[in-house]
């Protein structure tokens, strides 16, 4: 049985969960509070991160890209890099926008004001990160839009990963009620066609101990 290390919140966790779920691989999941910085898990990865894939034959995975472009030639259907050449480079592209732009401007800066500084007793949350992360978020589903009003989904036509790492990141904030899924009308409709996929209803079963949901989280017709 594979093993995949985790956190609850963590977008690039919740992007591996949802790959593997759509391919139908059967694996166990461990979360890693990787604050603790333990010496068995830093065996497994020196950087200290999660997602951390372990396969069956004990190959040691890292890094949510890595492990989703692994996983996508282990089990080639569905495919979710994209069909021809050009479709490829566009849903990679599209990936490192929520990987690298959206948890930057919106995700890293709410996840860890609002929750990793009350869990780890950091102090304060700041408000003026939180305004600015719930101001950046309006140009992301307005991107999304675009995207959707002229393609069926993010990346051409067909699901791919740029769909599942766009909708990973944004269940994080959601968790929070942060998304303004009002004001961005075809964005909601997009995120109602992922929530609806069986590889997010796990993911949106959890509760996490002492932070409650937004009521309309897990609601598929929101």
């Amino acid at each position: 049985m594979r093993t995949l290390y985790h956190l609850w919140l963590n977008p690039f966790s919740r992007k591996v969960r949802i790959v593997l779920a759509e391919k139908g691989l059967e694996f166990e999941m461990v979360v890693e509070q990787v604050w603790e910085r333990r010496q068995a898990f830093l065996a497994l990865n020196p950087a200290g991160e999660v997602p951390v894939l372990v396969e069956p034959d004990d190959t040691v995975l890292s890094d949510s890209q890595a492990i989703c472009e692994f996983l996508d030639e282990l089990q080639p259907e569905p495919s979710l890099l994209g069909r021809g050449l050009h479709e490829r480079a566009e849903v990679r592209r599209l990936v490192t926008w929520f990987d690298r732009k959206f948890d930057f401007e919106v995700g890293d800066k709410l996840i860890g004001e609002k929750v990793m500084k009350r869990f780890l007793g950091l102090g304060e949350p700041d408000s003026g990160a939180i305004r600015a992360a719930q101001k950046n978020i309006h140009t992301h589903l307005q991107y999304i839009t675009f995207l959707v009003e002229r393609r069926h989904w993010l990346g051409g036509e067909e699901l791919s990963l740029a769909d599942i790492t766009a909708a990973a990141h944004l269940s994080t904030v959601d968790y929070l009620g942060d998304v303004p899924w009002a004001d961005h009308k075809p964005a909601k409709n997009w995120y109602t066609r992922i929530k609806s996929r069986p590889s997010m209803r796990p993911i949106l079963a959890e509760r996490i101990p002492r932070l409650p949901a937004a009521k309309h989280y897990s609601d598929l017709d929101f």
